[in-house]
């Protein structure tokens, strides 16, 4: 019988939850979120965003744009700016470190 949508929705987020347990007790998330930060600001993503947030400031009014609103209109641009090449990379080492997670469990 095929998996309904609702199930795969459902068993994806528990995939997610415990991925992120993991990462999260183990240190490793903190460590990715650092390299993630230095890969970010050396590639000059950092730059780009603070200098987008500074025209969407003028362009809107310091006083008629609230943090929301920032978040809300830099969010999918700063995620879409994020070079192919350091998703990959973080990707990988999320890969490597659950492989190697696997591997310590299962001996």
């Amino acid at each position: 019988m095929a998996e309904t949508y609702e199930y795969r929705k459902k068993r994806d987020e528990q995939m997610k939850e415990t991925i992120n347990q993991k990462l999260v007790e183990s240190g490793e998330k903190e460590r990715l979120k650092e390299l993630l930060r230095q890969k970010l600001v050396e590639c000059g993503w950092r730059d780009e965003m603070r200098s987008y947030c500074k025209e969407l400031i003028k362009s809107k009014g310091i006083d008629e744009i609230t943090v929301e609103d920032l978040v809300e209109e830099i969010t999918p641009k700063g995620r879409a700016a994020v070079p192919d090449s350091i998703k990959a990379d973080m990707l990988e080492r999320i890969r490597v470190f659950l492989q190697a997670s696997n591997a310590s469990n299962s001996t």
